[in-house]
């Protein structure tokens, strides 16, 4: 079980340091969700709360992660970063896979990309961008990064992107993983088609068991059932070694979490009580858990 400390919201002047305390205290990896604005006004529901609004005010501080990123490697000694996940579709692909690679040239093995798409129309219209095709699009974006973070020449002629031979350098070469976000029937069959990985958003533990299995459904449709493949969500449950037991028997192969939701005692909001619960949940989980599944 890899545990992944959820950088979500957070103040721009908090990151680094927040990253070297979970560097220190063995957390495995840090992700960091994408938000370009905030519009005042959107024609869509977002799909992860009961009512479909936004549980966040208009001044939250979302750092690009293609920024927040290369900061934060360059700080710590051991943790991997993730995009959780990154609205490729609002982007070039070939700036993407400029970034992704020049990050993973500089910090090999410590960077992973996560994609997803995104939900709000104002986004894509704003960025001149087409919604919906923007399935369509994360398929062939994928096709195209990975194929400039291997190297050497390459060139792509699809239905939306289309170039001649180019290289990009640097290239990190093959090993950049590539989880595909999504709770949709489509997002799980992205995954299971061309990702290295799936990466889940909020859910409870009973939610989570009937995703694993559709991944699990669709890994076996694609003839990648004993192929490697992570597994990893936020789950709403208690920050306990036996819940975290519990997640690793239905098949999380990682856990993304933010800490100060859970230990009690002061304001999530203040730094001294997130530094404190980066400390807390490695001490009484992370550490335990490991150490009963080595025994």
């Amino acid at each position: 079980m890899k545990f992944t400390l959820a950088l979500a919201m957070t103040p721009p002047e908090r990151i680094v340091p927040l990253a070297k305390i979970a560097d220190e205290a063995g957390w495995d990896a840090v992700a960091v969700p994408d938000s370009v604005f905030f519009p005042e006004q959107v024609s869509a529901k977002y799909p992860y709360t009961p009512d479909g609004e936004r549980f966040w005010p208009a001044d939250t501080p979302f750092v690009d992660p293609l920024v927040a990123i290369p900061a934060m490697a360059a700080a710590t000694e051991r943790l991997s970063f993730v995009t959780n996940v990154l609205k490729t579709p609002l982007r070039e692909p070939l700036l993407v896979a400029k970034a992704v690679g020049s990050m993973a040239s500089m910090f090999p093995g410590r960077i992973a990309l996560g994609v997803g798409l995104s939900w709000i129309p104002e986004e894509f219209r704003w960025l001149g961008q087409e919604k919906k095709t923007r399935g369509k699009r994360l398929d062939e974006q994928i096709d195209v990064i990975r194929a400039c973070l291997a190297g050497g020449w390459v060139e792509h002629h699809g239905d939306h992107y289309d170039f001649d031979r180019l290289r990009m350098e640097p290239a990190p070469g093959p090993g950049v993983p590539i989880h595909v976000g999504g709770h949709s029937d489509a997002g799980i069959a992205r995954a299971a088609r061309v990702g290295d990985g799936w990466i889940g958003a909020q859910a409870d533990r009973d939610e989570l068991a009937s995703l694993v299995q559709r991944i699990w459904v669709a890994l076996d449709a694609e003839g990648r059932a004993d192929a490697p493949f992570e597994i990893q969500a936020t789950p709403l449950v208690p920050a306990t070694v036996e819940a975290m037991r519990d997640l690793a028997e239905i098949g999380l192969t990682g856990i993304i979490t933010v800490p100060w939701y859970f230990m009690g005692g002061g304001d999530p909001n203040d730094l001294a009580h997130q530094e404190a619960s980066i400390r807390w949940f490695a001490e009484t989980v992370i550490a335990p858990f490991r150490q009963e599944s080595a025994a």
